[in-house]
């Protein structure tokens, strides 16, 4: 009886990577798009309350995600340019691009986090609602967009990771835009016709010999 040893395909092996690379392109791109939307959505939504006195009163104060910091939503524009600027450049480029993609989710993942705390926002409401300086708010609550705004960091970071550990596998801008160093083909003469004068001095406008010797 004779055994049959298999040998692996070399092409199944080269797909290895090809593989990971585009699974890891496409959660990367789905983690920083969904991160940087949920980050600019948060932002934009009601983060804390409380009440200032006013005339005996109590009076009601807001205030959005945009009012508390404005670094989330800055630091999620940021990220979301580099996920794009990642296929645009490589090797050295990209690493840099793919920590910075990196470093914008962390940041703000931090900033939505000390947000949750903050109360400066509304302190300046209430000082503007009591015409008085040193009135603060009261009854200060927080709801939960803040932590929202730090998951949608913590996608962008993800995909931050994913750009540095995957992304040099991952396909860059088209060749197309860009010179591959091969010789451009020369453009054959043209055709002259001895009996033509025309084509004779078209020739030696072009520097070349119209006898063709």
């Amino acid at each position: 009886m004779e055994y049959v040893t298999a040998v692996p395909h070399p092409r199944s092996e080269a797909d290895g990577p090809a593989r990971s690379g585009r699974r890891s392109l496409a959660l990367a791109l789905l983690c920083g798009a969904l991160g940087a939307a949920v980050a600019l959505l948060a932002t934009r939504q009601r983060w804390s309350e409380g009440t200032a006195t006013v005339a005996g009163g109590a009076f009601p104060l807001t205030a959005k995600g945009s009012d508390v910091t404005g670094v989330p939503a800055a630091l999620a524009i940021v990220g979301l340019a580099a996920l794009v600027a990642v296929f645009a450049v490589r090797k050295a480029g990209r690493l840099l691009v793919s920590a910075l993609l990196t470093l914008s989710g962390a940041g703000t993942i931090a900033a939505a986090l000390l947000g949750v705390s903050d109360s400066s926002a509304l302190d300046e409401k209430a000082a503007q609602a009591a015409g008085d300086t040193s009135a603060t708010v009261d009854a200060l609550t927080h709801t939960a967009w803040p932590y929202v705004a730090a998951v949608g960091g913590a996608l962008l970071l993800v995909a931050g990771l994913l750009a540095l550990r995957y992304g040099r596998n991952w396909p860059a801008m088209s060749g197309r835009y860009e010179r591959d160093g091969a010789p451009k083909p020369r453009r054959r003469a043209a055709t002259v016709d001895p009996d033509r004068p025309e084509d004779i001095w078209k020739a030696l406008d072009r520097g070349e010999d119209p006898t063709g010797a």
